[in-house]
């Protein structure tokens, strides 16, 4: 028996200390509730105080607008790789058309509903967008819209089993091999109050008909956790402690005195002078302007008010909780707060490249494949309503749906070097021409393009510039070009 014991306590010792249940974990009992569960337990709270923290707190507005704008930025826009040139040039130009086209609400454009797709799914967790196929007499050059749905239009505490056998989770529906068929949603937002509506039942959208956009932290889970999660109860304290320490300097900076004056012996009733502000008890307020010399009678004193002050360090505990904040989102401090003091080219760079490796990787993984299906949607409306005339898309439709998605570009921390290396790694084939600019968010061909364009122009009008293509090069020796 003491022999197995001390085999038990061995294997205990053995494993990991995060595991153990010493006096320093004793008190550490976390839940062990499943992705779905752990997240709609409190989802509609961490959704208000993420909306209400982004519209009152400096930092969480910073940290959901700095992630919108280095994810999106001006949009992620498609390019098609068909091989035919002239096809590739039809449906890049229809695309162009119907994006100004695409918002059901009439609002925005497709690159505007990208920025909010990415902005809503920061702030709430996650976004449904519902493809709205319209009629041929609406007047669009594609007869296909796109509508962005906040998360609260799909309940997540609706969970039961339908007669068909299929079964709703997280307001979700699930058929028997556990594939998704149907999305239920309310007709309208259950947050809208003071409006005349009858009902608001939730009802049946096939699941054809909606992209669930989220980031996912863990498999199987169903709803979208809000990116400041981790760090709205450290914004919170952190803001009612700089609104504290604010209020404090107020009250310093007003560098109030108080007269004391011995008591009189009669104990008669004091009275203000005619125009001057007395308390409620009479007594006469004397008020201090800039450039005063106030005489005082006979035993009275002057005592200035001594109110506490910021102190040494609130500077470094604030940036400290700041770092904090800025490692929770995924953001640089520098970034998020504007702060570039001691930061050198060299530690931005590494900072940069870190956050935007993150970024990237949300693109690819989050945004562009939704992308690829709202472009498949495109497409198959674009050709079944005549709006692309190709007669083999039903046996290639591959082919036409090939497209290549590009992000904006970064801009360039030193123009100059950057330039200089990219076209070094050109010159030493370790990239091409068309994935450099590709990188930058452009096209080559459009390049070529407006290349060309410049070249002929500039023929035409007989000009010549030392940056043009067809400008000669000039010879090394300057005696050599004299006539």
């Amino acid at each position: 028996m003491a022999r197995h014991k001390t085999k038990t306590a061995c294997r205990m010792r053995a494993s990991y200390e995060g595991a153990g249940q010493g006096l320093r974990a004793k008190s550490w009992q976390p839940g062990a509730a499943g992705p779905t569960q752990v997240v709609t337990a409190g989802l509609q709270t961490l959704r208000d105080r993420s909306r209400a923290a982004a519209r009152d707190d400096a930092y969480a507005f910073s940290a959901v607008d700095k992630l919108v704008s280095n994810e999106i930025g001006t949009g992620i826009t498609p390019q098609s790789r068909h091989p035919d040139v002239a096809v590739r040039q039809e449906i890049d130009e229809l695309w162009q058309q119907w994006t100004e086209e695409s918002d059901a609400d009439g609002l925005s454009d497709f690159y505007g509903q990208q920025s909010l797709i990415s902005r809503t799914v920061h702030m709430a967790g996650e976004v449904f967008v519902r493809l709205r196929p319209r009629r041929l007499d609406d007047g669009l050059c594609v007869p296909l819209q796109i509508q962005l749905l906040e998360p609260e239009m799909v309940p997540h505490s609706l969970n039961r089993p339908l007669p068909n056998g299929n079964r709703i989770r997280a307001g979700i529906e699930f058929n028997g091999i556990g594939r998704r068929v149907a999305y239920w949603m309310y007709p309208r937002h259950p947050g809208e109050t003071g409006f005349d509506f009858k009902s608001n039942e939730p009802v049946r959208v096939p699941a054809e008909q909606v992209l669930q956009i989220q980031d996912p932290q863990r498999p199987g889970q169903l709803r979208g956790v809000p990116t400041l999660a981790p760090v709205l109860l450290r914004l919170k304290s952190l803001d009612a402690y700089d609104d504290a320490v604010l209020f404090r300097q107020e009250v310093a900076n007003l560098f109030a005195g108080f007269i004391r004056e011995p008591a009189p012996e009669d104990q008669m009733q004091l009275d203000g002078a005619e125009g001057e502000e007395v308390a409620d008890d009479g007594t006469p307020l004397i008020s201090l302007e800039p450039g005063t010399m106030q005489k005082l009678l006979p035993g009275e004193e002057v005592e200035f008010s001594d109110p506490p002050d910021a102190g040494n360090s609130y500077g470094d505990f604030m940036r400290q909780q700041l770092q904090a904040v800025a490692a929770g989102v995924g953001i640089p401090y520098e970034i998020l707060t504007g702060d570039l003091r001691g930061v050198n080219d060299r530690l931005i760079r590494v900072a940069l490249n870190d956050f935007r490796r993150r970024l990237e990787q949300r693109q690819w993984t989050v945004y562009i494949p939704t992308c690829r299906r709202i472009r498949a949607a495109w497409m198959d409306a674009a050709v079944l309503s005549g709006a692309l005339i190709l007669s083999d898309y039903a046996k290639r439709r591959r082919a036409y749906l090939d497209t290549v998605w590009v992000p904006q570009g970064w801009p360039y921390i030193q123009p100059v070097q950057d330039i200089q290396a990219q076209a070094l790694e050109i010159h030493e084939g370790l990239a091409s021409r068309s994935g450099v600019v590709l990188r930058r968010g452009d096209s080559a061909e459009r390049i070529d393009a407006e290349n060309a364009a410049d070249v002929a122009r500039a023929k035409k009008l007989g000009l010549q510039y030392g940056s043009s293509p067809a400008a000669p090069p000039k010879s090394e020796d300057p005696e050599k070009e004299l006539p």
